[in-house]
Protein backbone atom coordinates (compact mmCIF):
# COMPACT_ATOMS: atom_id res chain seq x y z
CA UNK A 1 0.00 0.00 0.00
CA UNK A 2 1.29 3.46 -0.90
CA UNK A 3 1.00 6.31 1.59
CA UNK A 4 0.65 9.85 0.28
CA UNK A 5 0.98 13.29 1.79
CA UNK A 6 -1.66 15.39 -0.08
CA UNK A 7 0.61 18.43 0.07
CA UNK A 8 3.24 16.62 -1.96
CA UNK A 9 0.93 16.01 -4.95
CA UNK A 10 -0.06 18.39 -7.70
CA UNK A 11 -3.70 19.56 -7.39
CA UNK A 12 -4.64 17.66 -10.56
CA UNK A 13 -3.10 14.40 -9.32
CA UNK A 14 -4.69 14.76 -5.90
CA UNK A 15 -8.07 15.53 -7.43
CA UNK A 16 -7.82 12.44 -9.60
CA UNK A 17 -7.16 10.20 -6.60
CA UNK A 18 -9.96 11.72 -4.55
CA UNK A 19 -12.58 11.64 -7.29
CA UNK A 20 -11.78 8.02 -8.07
CA UNK A 21 -11.68 6.89 -4.45
CA UNK A 22 -14.67 8.76 -3.05
CA UNK A 23 -17.32 7.54 -5.44
CA UNK A 24 -19.86 7.10 -6.85
CA UNK A 25 -21.16 10.61 -6.24
CA UNK A 26 -24.62 11.97 -7.16
CA UNK A 27 -24.75 14.74 -9.72
CA UNK A 28 -26.20 18.20 -9.09
CA UNK A 29 -27.31 19.59 -12.43
CA UNK A 30 -27.40 23.25 -11.37
CA UNK A 31 -29.47 25.84 -13.21
CA UNK A 32 -28.84 29.51 -12.41
CA UNK A 33 -29.37 32.97 -13.84
CA UNK A 34 -26.84 35.78 -13.99
CA UNK A 35 -27.71 39.33 -12.92
CA UNK A 36 -28.92 40.08 -16.47
CA UNK A 37 -31.24 37.06 -16.54
CA UNK A 38 -29.08 34.87 -18.79
CA UNK A 39 -29.41 31.16 -17.98
CA UNK A 40 -26.52 28.88 -17.05
CA UNK A 41 -26.59 25.11 -16.67
CA UNK A 42 -23.73 23.01 -15.30
CA UNK A 43 -23.21 19.66 -13.51
CA UNK A 44 -21.35 19.17 -10.21
CA UNK A 45 -20.54 15.91 -8.47
CA UNK A 46 -19.39 17.41 -5.17
CA UNK A 47 -22.99 17.20 -3.98
CA UNK A 48 -25.33 15.60 -1.47
CA UNK A 49 -28.35 16.07 0.80
CA UNK A 50 -27.51 16.96 4.40
CA UNK A 51 -30.83 17.58 6.15
CA UNK A 52 -34.52 16.86 5.65
CA UNK A 53 -35.99 19.22 8.26
CA UNK A 54 -35.23 21.80 7.02
CA UNK A 55 -34.45 20.25 3.61
CA UNK A 56 -30.84 21.24 2.97
CA UNK A 57 -28.52 20.22 0.15
CA UNK A 58 -24.92 21.25 -0.45
CA UNK A 59 -22.96 21.32 -3.69
CA UNK A 60 -19.55 22.74 -4.46
CA UNK A 61 -18.40 24.45 -7.67
CA UNK A 62 -14.64 24.09 -7.16
CA UNK A 63 -12.10 26.54 -8.53
CA UNK A 64 -10.65 25.21 -11.78
CA UNK A 65 -7.43 23.29 -11.16
CA UNK A 66 -5.74 24.31 -14.41
CA UNK A 67 -6.10 28.10 -14.10
CA UNK A 68 -7.68 28.83 -10.69
CA UNK A 69 -10.74 30.56 -12.15
CA UNK A 70 -14.25 30.31 -10.72
CA UNK A 71 -17.35 29.05 -12.47
CA UNK A 72 -20.43 30.93 -13.64
CA UNK A 73 -22.63 28.89 -11.29
CA UNK A 74 -20.76 30.20 -8.25
CA UNK A 75 -20.88 33.79 -9.52
CA UNK A 76 -24.61 33.51 -10.20
CA UNK A 77 -25.40 31.93 -6.82
CA UNK A 78 -23.49 34.70 -5.07
CA UNK A 79 -25.36 37.36 -7.04
CA UNK A 80 -28.92 35.99 -7.01
CA UNK A 81 -29.03 33.56 -4.06
CA UNK A 82 -31.13 31.13 -6.12
CA UNK A 83 -30.51 27.83 -7.91
CA UNK A 84 -32.41 24.82 -9.22
CA UNK A 85 -30.81 21.42 -8.72
CA UNK A 86 -31.97 18.88 -11.29
CA UNK A 87 -31.13 15.21 -10.77
CA UNK A 88 -29.49 13.32 -13.64
CA UNK A 89 -30.76 10.00 -14.92
CA UNK A 90 -29.45 7.85 -17.75
CA UNK A 91 -31.78 9.40 -20.33
CA UNK A 92 -30.01 12.78 -20.15
CA UNK A 93 -26.45 11.81 -19.20
CA UNK A 94 -24.91 12.65 -22.59
CA UNK A 95 -26.68 16.01 -22.76
CA UNK A 96 -25.65 16.74 -19.18
CA UNK A 97 -22.04 15.99 -20.10
CA UNK A 98 -22.25 18.23 -23.18
CA UNK A 99 -23.48 21.09 -20.99
CA UNK A 100 -20.20 20.98 -19.05
CA UNK A 101 -18.38 22.29 -22.13
CA UNK A 102 -16.92 25.69 -21.30
CA UNK A 103 -18.82 27.82 -23.75
CA UNK A 104 -18.28 31.58 -23.80
CA UNK A 105 -20.35 34.02 -21.76
CA UNK A 106 -23.82 34.55 -23.18
CA UNK A 107 -24.11 31.10 -24.76
CA UNK A 108 -26.94 29.06 -23.25
CA UNK A 109 -26.08 25.52 -22.16
CA UNK A 110 -29.79 24.74 -22.47
CA UNK A 111 -29.58 25.41 -26.21
CA UNK A 112 -26.24 23.66 -26.64
CA UNK A 113 -27.35 20.53 -24.77
CA UNK A 114 -30.80 20.45 -26.35
CA UNK A 115 -32.48 20.34 -22.93
CA UNK A 116 -35.73 22.18 -22.25
CA UNK A 117 -35.92 25.10 -19.80
CA UNK A 118 -39.22 25.43 -17.92
CA UNK A 119 -40.24 28.10 -15.43
CA UNK A 120 -39.88 27.43 -11.73
CA UNK A 121 -42.65 28.22 -9.25
CA UNK A 122 -40.72 30.12 -6.58
CA UNK A 123 -37.18 30.88 -7.78
CA UNK A 124 -36.20 32.52 -11.07
CA UNK A 125 -33.73 29.97 -12.56
CA UNK A 126 -35.27 27.51 -14.99
CA UNK A 127 -35.80 23.84 -14.33
CA UNK A 128 -34.67 21.09 -16.74
CA UNK A 129 -37.88 19.58 -18.08
CA UNK A 130 -36.23 16.24 -18.87
CA UNK A 131 -34.93 15.74 -15.31
CA UNK A 132 -37.15 13.37 -13.27
CA UNK A 133 -36.73 15.41 -10.05
CA UNK A 134 -36.18 19.17 -9.90
CA UNK A 135 -35.41 21.02 -6.66
CA UNK A 136 -35.97 24.77 -6.44
CA UNK A 137 -33.56 26.20 -3.88
CA UNK A 138 -32.68 29.37 -2.01
CA UNK A 139 -29.00 29.82 -1.16
CA UNK A 140 -28.47 30.09 2.62
CA UNK A 141 -24.70 30.40 2.70
CA UNK A 142 -21.58 30.04 0.57
CA UNK A 143 -18.36 28.92 2.25
CA UNK A 144 -15.10 29.31 0.33
CA UNK A 145 -12.74 26.45 1.27
CA UNK A 146 -9.59 27.97 -0.22
CA UNK A 147 -8.15 30.33 -2.79
CA UNK A 148 -6.06 27.97 -4.95
CA UNK A 149 -7.03 25.84 -7.94
CA UNK A 150 -9.15 22.88 -6.84
CA UNK A 151 -10.55 24.64 -3.76
CA UNK A 152 -14.25 24.09 -3.26
CA UNK A 153 -17.01 26.58 -2.56
CA UNK A 154 -19.74 24.98 -0.47
CA UNK A 155 -23.13 26.33 -1.52
CA UNK A 156 -25.62 25.51 1.22
CA UNK A 157 -29.17 25.57 -0.13
CA UNK A 158 -32.65 25.15 1.28
CA UNK A 159 -35.12 23.32 -0.94
CA UNK A 160 -38.28 25.42 -1.27
CA UNK A 161 -40.13 23.41 -3.94
CA UNK A 162 -39.83 19.82 -5.22
CA UNK A 163 -41.04 18.61 -8.63
CA UNK A 164 -41.26 14.85 -9.28
CA UNK A 165 -42.17 13.10 -12.52
CA UNK A 166 -45.10 10.80 -11.74
CA UNK A 167 -43.68 8.18 -14.11
CA UNK A 168 -40.90 7.33 -11.63
CA UNK A 169 -43.32 6.63 -8.76
CA UNK A 170 -44.62 3.31 -7.53
CA UNK A 171 -48.29 2.79 -6.75
CA UNK A 172 -47.64 3.81 -3.13
CA UNK A 173 -46.18 7.15 -4.21
CA UNK A 174 -42.53 6.32 -3.48
CA UNK A 175 -39.73 6.77 -6.00
CA UNK A 176 -38.82 3.51 -7.74
CA UNK A 177 -35.00 3.27 -8.10
CA UNK A 178 -35.28 1.41 -11.40
CA UNK A 179 -37.72 3.90 -12.90
CA UNK A 180 -35.71 6.97 -11.89
CA UNK A 181 -32.56 5.29 -13.30
CA UNK A 182 -30.07 7.69 -11.67
CA UNK A 183 -26.43 7.97 -12.72
CA UNK A 184 -23.48 8.95 -10.55
CA UNK A 185 -19.93 10.17 -11.05
CA UNK A 186 -16.60 8.46 -10.47
CA UNK A 187 -13.09 9.49 -11.56
CA UNK A 188 -11.94 10.18 -15.11
CA UNK A 189 -14.63 9.44 -17.69
CA UNK A 190 -16.36 6.90 -15.48
CA UNK A 191 -20.00 6.99 -14.40
CA UNK A 192 -22.22 4.46 -12.69
CA UNK A 193 -25.79 3.62 -13.58
CA UNK A 194 -27.74 2.65 -10.49
CA UNK A 195 -29.50 -0.33 -12.05
CA UNK A 196 -26.71 -1.62 -14.32
CA UNK A 197 -23.18 -0.58 -13.34
CA UNK A 198 -20.24 1.30 -14.83
CA UNK A 199 -19.99 3.08 -18.20
CA UNK A 200 -17.86 5.86 -19.71
CA UNK A 201 -18.82 9.30 -21.00
CA UNK A 202 -16.16 11.27 -22.83
CA UNK A 203 -15.59 14.57 -21.03
CA UNK A 204 -15.95 17.64 -23.31
CA UNK A 205 -13.16 19.62 -21.68
CA UNK A 206 -10.69 19.88 -24.54
CA UNK A 207 -13.08 20.07 -27.48
CA UNK A 208 -15.78 22.69 -27.98
CA UNK A 209 -18.79 20.73 -29.17
CA UNK A 210 -21.05 22.30 -31.79
CA UNK A 211 -24.05 21.75 -29.51
CA UNK A 212 -27.46 20.22 -30.09
CA UNK A 213 -28.72 23.60 -31.30
CA UNK A 214 -26.50 23.27 -34.38
CA UNK A 215 -27.86 19.86 -35.36
CA UNK A 216 -30.22 20.07 -38.38
CA UNK A 217 -33.92 19.67 -37.58
CA UNK A 218 -34.28 16.58 -39.77
CA UNK A 219 -31.98 14.82 -37.32
CA UNK A 220 -33.40 16.31 -34.13
CA UNK A 221 -36.94 15.49 -35.18
CA UNK A 222 -36.13 11.91 -36.23
CA UNK A 223 -37.87 9.20 -34.14
CA UNK A 224 -34.65 7.18 -34.26
CA UNK A 225 -32.53 9.41 -32.02
CA UNK A 226 -32.98 10.06 -28.31
CA UNK A 227 -31.45 12.77 -26.14
CA UNK A 228 -28.26 10.82 -25.51
CA UNK A 229 -27.76 10.34 -29.25
CA UNK A 230 -28.18 14.07 -29.83
CA UNK A 231 -25.79 14.77 -26.97
CA UNK A 232 -23.11 12.67 -28.66
CA UNK A 233 -23.76 14.26 -32.06
CA UNK A 234 -23.55 17.72 -30.48
CA UNK A 235 -20.25 16.96 -28.78
CA UNK A 236 -18.32 16.84 -32.05
CA UNK A 237 -16.05 19.83 -32.63
CA UNK A 238 -16.69 20.21 -36.36
CA UNK A 239 -18.74 18.45 -39.02
CA UNK A 240 -17.08 16.36 -41.74
CA UNK A 241 -16.49 18.22 -45.00
CA UNK A 242 -18.41 17.45 -48.18
CA UNK A 243 -15.24 15.88 -49.59
CA UNK A 244 -14.87 13.62 -46.54
CA UNK A 245 -18.50 12.53 -46.83
CA UNK A 246 -18.14 11.82 -50.55
CA UNK A 247 -15.01 9.71 -50.02
CA UNK A 248 -16.71 7.82 -47.19
CA UNK A 249 -19.73 6.96 -49.36
CA UNK A 250 -17.54 5.79 -52.24
CA UNK A 251 -15.62 3.47 -49.93
CA UNK A 252 -18.61 2.13 -48.00
CA UNK A 253 -20.95 -0.22 -49.85
CA UNK A 254 -23.40 -0.44 -46.95
CA UNK A 255 -24.00 3.29 -47.05
CA UNK A 256 -24.43 3.19 -50.84
CA UNK A 257 -27.08 0.52 -50.43
CA UNK A 258 -28.98 2.50 -47.81
CA UNK A 259 -28.84 5.67 -49.90
CA UNK A 260 -30.09 3.85 -53.00
CA UNK A 261 -33.18 2.73 -51.10
CA UNK A 262 -34.15 6.39 -50.54
CA UNK A 263 -35.31 5.47 -47.02
CA UNK A 264 -34.43 8.20 -44.52
CA UNK A 265 -35.22 6.03 -41.50
CA UNK A 266 -32.83 3.32 -42.69
CA UNK A 267 -30.11 5.94 -42.98
CA UNK A 268 -30.82 7.15 -39.46
CA UNK A 269 -30.81 3.61 -38.09
CA UNK A 270 -27.41 3.02 -39.68
CA UNK A 271 -26.11 6.26 -38.17
CA UNK A 272 -27.42 5.18 -34.77
CA UNK A 273 -25.44 1.95 -35.02
CA UNK A 274 -22.29 4.05 -35.33
CA UNK A 275 -23.38 6.34 -32.48
CA UNK A 276 -23.89 3.31 -30.23
CA UNK A 277 -20.31 2.26 -31.03
CA UNK A 278 -19.13 5.82 -30.23
CA UNK A 279 -18.09 6.32 -33.85
CA UNK A 280 -19.78 9.70 -33.96
CA UNK A 281 -17.83 11.19 -36.87
CA UNK A 282 -18.83 8.22 -39.01
CA UNK A 283 -22.44 8.65 -37.91
CA UNK A 284 -22.31 12.25 -39.10
CA UNK A 285 -20.93 11.13 -42.48
CA UNK A 286 -23.89 8.77 -42.86
CA UNK A 287 -26.38 11.49 -41.90
CA UNK A 288 -24.89 14.05 -44.28
CA UNK A 289 -24.52 11.64 -47.20
CA UNK A 290 -26.67 12.25 -50.23
CA UNK A 291 -27.84 9.82 -52.88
Amino acid sequence: MISINPKELSPAKLQGYLQSAIAPRPIAFASTLDVNGNPNLSPFSFFNIFSSNPPILVFSPARRVRNNTIKHTLINCEATQEVVINVVNFDIVQQMSLSSTEYADGISEFEKSGLTPIKSHIVKPFRVAESPVQLECKVNEIIALGTEGGAGNMIICEIVKIHIDENILDIDGTINPNKIDLVSRLGGNWYSRAKEGLFEVEKPLVTLGIGVDKIPNFIKESPVFDGNDLGKLGNIESLPTNQEVTIFVKENFEVKGVLSSDDEIKKHLLAKEYIDKNEVLTAWKVLLAKQ
